[in-house]
């Protein structure tokens, strides 16, 4: 599962438009979903570092 740094989020968005499989949303702050598959994409995509893979 992903986890996201709120205090570092720019809430840009930009990690909801590239999931492939839509886990993320963004309303007060990025959520993230069951949905998830832990690809990456989205740690890669984020411009200021807010988003990081955690290992189970």
């Amino acid at each position: 599962m992903i986890r996201i740094n709120g205090k570092k989020c720019l809430k840009c968005a930009g990690c909801v438009g590239i999931c492939p499989v839509n886990a993320l949303t963004l309303k007060d702050e990025i959520k993230c979903s069951e949905d998830c598959t832990d690809c990456g994409i989205c740690v890669d995509f984020c411009p200021v570092a807010a988003i990081s893979l955690e290992s189970e």
